[in-house]
């Protein structure tokens, strides 16, 4: 699994640094760090609807650092 999150200007503005600590956190709290690949990204295309993460070329928008929890649970339970 690859894991992108913008880092992009309106996406930093919005805490796309610590939106990726809480996917790191979140990844090493359920033993995930070797299964997914992490990455930045300079733009995904959706800057007014910031944080912008996408999950093996699926788009999710809107992260927050107090929705990451959420939005992987979503994600890797399915």
């Amino acid at each position: 699994m690859i894991i992108k999150v913008c880092i992009g200007s309106a996406c930093h503005l919005k805490g796309s640094y610590d939106v990726i600590k809480g996917i790191e956190k979140y990844l090493d709290d359920h033993h995930l760090t070797e299964e997914v690949i992490l990455k930045s990204s300079f733009c995904l295309g959706k800057c007014s609807q910031a944080v912008s993460v996408e999950i093996d070329e699926k788009e999710i928008v809107s992260v927050s650092p107090l929705t990451v929890n959420e939005v992987m649970d979503k994600v890797m339970k399915g």
